[in-house]
């Protein structure tokens, strides 16, 4: 099913996102994990990541084909542009066509690690907008979505520059868009009534990853240019020491955070789990029933 028609038929949408493992061990853990969480929770879609410069593609492939034919998730799959050719997107498009993938979420992707010494690869595209529209001129029988972000992309010289991105985006055939992970709710409905205002009409899904480890989610928030509120980063700095109140603050914040938007208006929640599904079902639970 196409992730377009699923926020077309129904409100509020549920998602989970994973990586693919590195190891077939790990591959049939994941599958167990998604398993479960099925049977507790029935997520409308499983989105499965990418490394940089696609260095997972065959695993992504693999999970995503998984995913959909042995469990029957409606499940979409990360495409990058960033050091890739078009005849490489290409291939890439045709293998997910021919494992009956659907759905994609088009990104630029992360800069490859280029060792001293070593030539860099060759990329046809620049930024995710024009990956987007390179898809939509080949005409793949595919939905296809976008990254946003509520606090700008880190790359960015400010927000009006970082939301014209967001509109060449949607305008190259994005029909959704998901944003980065935040922690301020305010961040996001002040860039959702910005959207709106400059002509985005696209379901815009807020991004939620509980926090479960402090120095990762400082690390995290550091990488990606979000923010964690004062009160926030108080709280946790007072449980440091412990890692399961760390845990049940970020579990609380991620509830009192999704029960928030929902009743504001979000069309959905999308959980960036980090492939440990603890977290992302004490609050799916919480929220949801």
């Amino acid at each position: 099913m196409r992730i377009s028609e699923i926020f077309a038929a129904k409100r509020p949408v549920f998602s989970f996102e994973f990586f693919p493992p590195k190891t077939d061990k790990g591959a049939h853990k994941l599958m167990n994990t998604v398993s479960d969480l099925k049977m507790a929770h029935a997520p409308d879609f499983i989105s499965v990541t990418s490394g940089a410069g696609g260095s997972t593609r065959d695993r992504t492939i693999g999970m995503v084909a998984g995913i959909q034919k042995e469990l029957g998730i409606t499940t979409m799959a990360h495409q990058t542009c960033i050091a890739s050719t078009r005849e490489e997107i290409t291939r890439n498009m045709e293998t997910f066509a021919e494992a009956g993938v659907q759905n994609v979420l088009a990104l630029r992707g992360d800069t490859p690690n280029i060792e001293p010494g070593e030539e860099s690869k060759p990329s046809d595209f620049r930024h995710a907008n024009e990956l987007i529209e390179f898809l939509s001129e080949q005409n793949y029988d595919i939905d296809m979505g976008a990254a946003c972000y509520p606090e700008s992309h880190p790359e960015s010289p400010n927000g009006e520059e970082d939301l014209r991105w967001t509109e060449a985006k949607v305008a190259g055939g994005a029909g959704f868009l998901i944003t980065q992970l935040f922690f301020d709710n305010a961040k996001y409905f002040e860039f959702c009534r910005r959207a709106r205002e400059a002509g985005i009409t696209v379901p815009i899904v807020p991004g939620i990853m509980p926090i479960t480890n402090l120095a990762q989610i400082e690390r995290f928030t550091k990488m990606c240019g979000a923010t964690l509120p004062e009160h926030l980063m108080g709280r946790l700095k007072r449980v440091a020491d412990d890692p399961a109140l760390v845990m049940a603050t970020g579990i609380e914040h991620a509830i009192t955070q999704c029960r928030h938007l929902l009743a504001e208006g979000a069309p959905g929640i999308h959980f960036y789990t980090l492939n440990k599904s603890h977290a992302t079902r004490c609050v799916l639970a919480a929220v949801r029933y």
